[in-house]
């Protein structure tokens, strides 16, 4: 890693909105946009290895990449067309790069390897990686206002659960609502 590379983590992890801008017009950061969703799924089957062993660490990372890129279509979808403010323009790219170093928060999940403070950890990466997502949504849909990435964020994420309920439920992963 390098340690310009490094230090983008770190300024994501920290929530500087510079940062987001930057990556959100940096078309070449894509790739390291998803390093970066990598290895937080990385962090969190290191983390959750007690629970889920090898499966968790590889289902970590395809689960990490695939909400990724769907949410960052999700988000897309509802901030552009039905939630935008005038001046709102962006693209997927964007998205997808500015959602993927909001994932930085979620390296921390590496600590739940110690089930003392799995809970706490794996809690406070959430609510970090909530928080960096709104910056992130702020950032990447040109938002003067705080309050609509929030609501972007929330609906988007009932859209991505419904979603991913769906789904298990039609490879009858879930059982079956009564």
């Amino acid at each position: 890693m390098s340690s310009s590379f490094t230090n983008r983590i770190i300024r994501a992890a920290k929530l500087d909105v510079h940062l987001y801008e930057e990556v959100e017009s940096d078309k070449s950061a894509m790739r390291q946009a998803m390093v970066v969703v990598i290895l937080s799924g990385l962090a969190y089957g290191i983390g959750s290895i007690s629970r889920g062993g090898a499966l968790g660490v590889s289902l970590g990372i395809v689960l990490g990449l695939a909400g990724w890129y769907i949410w960052a279509f999700i988000i897309y979808f509802i901030g552009t067309k039905l939630l935008p403010e005038h001046q709102t323009k962006s693209d997927v790219g964007e998205l997808l790069r500015t959602l993927g170093f909001a994932s930085a928060p979620g390296l921390i999940r590496v600590l739940g390897i110690f089930p003392a403070i799995q809970p706490l950890v794996f809690s406070l990466a959430a609510v970090w990686m909530l928080v960096a997502m709104v910056v992130a949504v702020r950032q990447a849909l040109d938002y003067k206002a705080t309050w609509r990435a929030v609501l972007v964020c929330i609906i988007s994420f009932a859209v991505q659960f419904a979603i991913i309920r769906s789904v298990f439920l039609i490879l009858n992963v879930l059982p079956k609502p009564a």
